[in-house]
């Protein structure tokens, strides 16, 4: 069953509790993110997000099935002979480009001397900040200290 606005996985983790730690049981896993990183990108059909992730195709099964189950992508037919699915993200889905988008900025400053990919915002390169920035106050959001929630 797909998620609803409503209806929310709520995992439970080891550990303090952290929403990060809870969001890493769904998408830490890598080829999650990956299949999150093809879909942002406009790729959709299963034959090219595994093409484009490498990943193994019982894996790529299981990980979409889980992010559907999760409401974090969902299927749309677009064959009916031979029944055939496109994956869309859902808005939970988008909600995961920062995610992305920093891991491919730290990725492209710590582990290449030339990043092997430069993403294009329209006519321009994209300089992308993805530095967290407090909504409240506006200022960077770099020292964190944990509450539970009342």
């Amino acid at each position: 069953m797909a998620q609803t606005e409503t209806t929310k996985p709520n995992p439970t983790v080891p550990g303090r509790p952290c929403p990060a730690a809870g969001a890493l049981s769904l998408v830490g896993e890598k080829w999650s993110l990956l299949v999150v990183r093809e879909l942002l990108l406009g790729v959709h059909r299963f034959d090219a997000i595994a093409r484009n992730t490498g990943a193994p195709r019982d894996r790529l099964t299981a990980r979409l099935r889980a992010l559907e189950e999760a409401g974090v992508v969902e299927r749309r037919a677009y064959s009916e002979r031979p029944p055939r699915h496109e994956y869309h993200l859902t808005d939970a889905g988008r909600d995961l480009a920062p995610v992305v988008t920093a891991l491919a900025h730290w990725g492209s400053t710590w582990l290449y001397d030339e990043p092997p990919v430069v993403f294009h915002h329209r006519d321009h390169v994209a300089v992308l900040d993805t530095t967290p920035t407090c909504t409240a106050c506006g200022s960077p959001a770099d020292h964190l200290t944990p509450h539970p929630h009342p």
